[in-house]
């Protein structure tokens, strides 16, 4: 062992070395072009979304949520852990519980081999997209054969040590300060240089509300969703003093039936101590969630081999800057980028999610870019749903697949604003 490690480098005698396997065989080895391969998604698996810091996955590890999600998609695509080559997870804020590339040691909890190989990125709240973005890259560009996307947030276990240990930087603290500005400050300042009224956001969330109330009730979800049995940490309000409660979260929690416009006109925005004319409130902004969420994608080819039925290709994706103390109108600027390399409008996608950070997001969009509401969060978004940071755009694809072959739609587009002043958008074909 060398004296500068607290380990030997030696395997033992029974121990295969990795470099010592025969080399690999099947589809995977074998010479493909990929000029023309088409990456299509062939499964989905989620957990349901409990809330943050009082609720089910407080004290849920990201490999485990992760891990949970990637295991079930595996099993519903009918493949093996070990036909998976490598797995691409999305996270917000991939430290703490959800860090030392959380995506390797998800694939390894959920059971695949050594050999499946693992990498953990982040853009913020696009990060989920971004992971099947980048998985169906690398099975149309690099030739890989079947690769999962995902995404996973755990906001109770991370945010509490990520806001302590922030660290800006001076040059762009002078240039750019609002890359550190609250989200919610940008939805504020959106609002207002954009005019987008408080009743106009308070009357989308009431909706926003009943349309994924009236998805629960008729069932709609349970497709995406595998139930997922925690330990969730419960503190005594009074005493402080703390216990274990085993639960099972099988559905998302954070949908608030009953909610009124009254009850909603009501509330006082967040930052009213601040800036009296604020807009947001707790109500017309996306609930704080833990969850995780992963695709399965595979070459077209090899689907048609294995004799899957995929749920969706991918088509294309794109991102977009905007100043990042506006942030929230990212969509506005990568959605026609997207349209325009596919040679596309907006009338003539059939199905939108555009992520309900806050209430001022879709509606600012909807209203630049024409999209028509009927067609857009049809089961509400994450303002009911709830928001685990990186694995929201995961989610996104996933129900706009099962919720676009329920409707017989086409196409759908899954978009997104970005914190730092960015947009994403993927365009996605429903079979």
């Amino acid at each position: 062992a060398s004296p500068l490690l607290p380990f030997t480098t030696t395997p033992p005698q029974n121990h295969r070395r990795h470099h010592l396997l025969p080399p690999p065989s099947g589809p995977s080895s074998r010479p493909r072009a990929t000029m023309s391969r088409r990456a299509v998604i062939v499964s989905t698996a989620r957990t349901g979304l409990t809330k943050s810091f009082r609720s089910g996955f407080n004290n849920t590890h990201g490999a485990v949520m992760q891990g949970h999600a990637i295991k079930h998609a595996i099993e519903k695509a009918g493949i093996s852990p070990g036909d998976v080559e490598d797995v691409i997870i999305g996270c917000g804020f991939p430290e703490g519980a959800t860090g030392m590339n959380i995506a390797r040691n998800a694939a390894l909890w959920a059971g695949c081999p050594v050999t499946t190989s693992g990498t953990t990125i982040n853009r913020f709240c696009s990060s989920g997209l971004q992971a099947v973005a980048s998985a169906a890259h690398s099975v149309m560009v690099d030739g890989v054969d079947v690769a999962i996307g995902g995404g996973v947030e755990s906001i109770s276990m991370v945010s509490p040590v990520a806001s302590k240990t922030t660290v800006t930087e001076e040059k762009l603290m002078s240039e750019f300060p609002a890359l550190w500005m609250p989200m919610i400050e940008t939805a504020d300042i959106v609002s207002a240089r954009y005019g987008i009224s408080r009743e106009a956001q308070d009357v989308y969330s009431v909706e926003s509300q009943r349309r994924t109330a009236a998805a629960q009730e008729a069932g709609l979800f349970k497709d995406e969703i595998v139930p997922m049995k925690a330990t969730m940490l419960v503190t005594d309000k009074e005493t402080g003093e703390t216990s274990h409660k085993t639960v099972l979260a099988d559905r998302d929690e954070c949908n608030r039936p009953g909610t009124t416009l009254e009850a909603l006109a009501g509330m006082n925005p967040v930052r009213s101590k601040v800036d009296p004319s604020a807009f947001i409130t707790a109500g017309n902004a996306s609930q704080l969630s833990d969850g995780a969420s992963a695709c399965v994608v595979m070459s077209e080819a090899e689907a048609s081999r294995r004799g899957l039925q995929p749920l969706g290709a991918f088509k294309g994706f794109a991102v977009a800057g905007c100043a990042p103390d506006e942030m929230g109108i990212g969509p506005v600027f990568a959605v026609p980028r997207l349209l325009a390399r596919h040679g596309l409008k907006v009338d003539d996608i059939d199905l939108w999610e555009l992520n309900e950070a806050f209430a001022v997001v879709p509606l600012y969009s909807m209203q630049q870019l024409g999209i028509d509401h009927a067609k857009t969060n049809v089961n509400g978004g994450s303002i009911a749903i709830g928001h685990p940071f990186g694995m929201t755009g995961s989610r996104m694809v996933g129900h706009a697949l099962l919720e676009g072959k329920r409707r017989g739609a086409k196409s759908a587009v899954v978009t997104m604003c970005i914190g730092g002043g960015m947009g994403a958008a993927g365009l996605f074909e429903i079979f």
